[in-house]
C-alpha cells in the first residue's frame, strides 16, 4: 500500500470510528436534554413580594399567576405556626425556605450571643419542621457581627462541628439548616456557593444544605459554575432579584439575564423553588411582580 492509499483509509476509518463513538454521546445528551426541558420552575414569594393587605389576598393573587411557594421570615415564626398552616389550607402553595429571623449569630466570640442564636435557631427549625418549610436560611457572620470567630481553618472546623448538630437536630423535625453565601459587601464569610456547598459536605449531615443567589452570586465568575458546584444534593434554595439594584426581576433592563444560572437548575433536575428577595422600584405592583414572573418563565423555557 503507498502512502496516499494508506492515508485515505486511515482517514476514512478514523472518521468512521470519531461518528460511532458520538452516537452514545448524542443519544445521551439528547435524552439530558428532554429531561431538562421537563424539569417545573417552582416560584416563591417572600411575605412582601405579592400585593395585598392579609396572607389570604396574598395566596389569592400568588395561586391565580402560579406562584407556588411562600417564603415566611423566620422571627416570630413559632407564634405563626396555625396562622400560616390555616392560611395555606386547601390552597396550591406550600412552605419553601425560612428566611433567617435568629438572634445572635453561630460564629460569636461572646457566649451571650451564641447562646442567643442556638435557642431562637432550633425554635425557629421546630417551626419550619411544622409547616413542612424546606429549610432555615442561615449566614454565619455578616460584617458587622463582632466580635467574631476569625476567619482560619479552626474556625471552619468549629463551624463544621456545630452544623453537624444543628443539621441533625434540623432533620429530626423533617426540614434543614441552609448556608447562604453573601457578596463581599455584606459578609466576610462564606461568598460562594460552591464553599457553602463544601461545608454542608464537611458538615457531615443530611439536615445541612446550601443555596444561591442571583444578587449575591454577581461575585461569581459564572451562574452556571456557581449552582452546579452544590448540585442537586446540597441546593436546597434559591434567592432571585434584579441583578443591578436588587428590585423586581426585569427592573434592570438587559442585566436581568438568569439563562445560565437556569440551565444548572435544570441539568441538574433542581426540584425546590427559586424565590424572590428583593425590593421594587416602581409602584404599579401587581402589574410588576407578574411582569417579573413571565420574564423568569421566558427565561426558564430559554434555558
Amino acid at each position: 500500500m503507498d502512502r496516499r492509499s494508506f492515508l485515505k483509509t486511515s482517514a476514512t476509518g478514523t472518521a468512521a470510528l470519531a461518528a460511532a463513538s458520538l452516537l452514545p454521546g448524542c443519544a445521551s445528551s439528547c435524552k439530558d436534554a428532554k429531561k431538562a426541558c421537563d424539569v417545573a420552575l417552582n416560584i416563591s414569594f417572600q411575605e412582601g413580594t405579592a400585593p395585598g393587605e392579609s396572607l389570604a389576598e396574598k395566596f389569592d393573587f400568588m395561586e391565580n399567576l402560579g406562584v407556588n411557594g411562600f417564603e415566611p421570615g423566620g422571627r416570630g415564626l413559632a407564634g405563626r405556626v396555625q396562622e400560616i398552616k390555616d392560611a395555606l389550607s386547601g390552597r396550591n402553595i406550600k412552605v419553601s425556605a425560612i428566611c433567617a429571623g435568629f438572634d445572635g449569630f453561630i460564629l460569636a466570640e461572646d457566649p451571650a450571643v451564641k447562646a442567643a442564636f442556638d435557642t431562637s435557631m432550633r425554635e425557629i427549625i421546630v417551626a419550619a419542621g411544622e409547616i413542612g418549610s424546606t429549610g432555615v436560611i442561615m449566614v454565619p457572620a455578616f460584617n458587622g457581627q463582632l466580635p467574631c470567630k476569625p476567619h482560619t481553618m479552626e474556625t471552619r472546623d468549629y463551624l463544621c462541628s456545630e452544623l453537624h448538630e444543628l443539621g441533625e437536630f434540623a432533620k429530626e423535625h423533617g426540614t434543614t439548616v441552609i448556608l447562604e453565601p453573601l457578596n463581599r459587601r455584606e459578609a466576610f464569610y462564606l461568598r460562594l456557593v460552591g464553599d457553602a456547598a463544601a461545608i454542608a459536605r464537611d458538615a457531615d449531615s443530611e439536615g445541612v444544605k446550601a443555596m444561591g443567589d442571583f444578587w449575591h452570586m454577581m461575585e461569581e465568575t459564572s451562574d452556571y459554575g456557581a449552582l452546579m458546584s452544590a448540585g442537586k444534593k446540597y441546593l436546597q434554595h434559591v434567592h432571585i432579584a434584579s441583578r443591578g439594584t436588587r428590585q423586581m426581576p426585569g427592573e434592570n433592563g438587559e442585566l436581568d439575564n438568569y439563562v445560565e444560572g437556569f440551565r444548572a437548575l435544570k441539568e441538574m433536575g433542581y426540584d425546590k423553588y427559586v424565590s424572590f428577595e428583593c425590593g421594587m422600584a416602581g409602584e404599579d405592583r401587581a402589574a410588576i411582580v407578574t411582569a417579573a414572573v413571565n420574564l423568569l418563565r421566558a427565561q426558564w423555557e430559554e434555558a
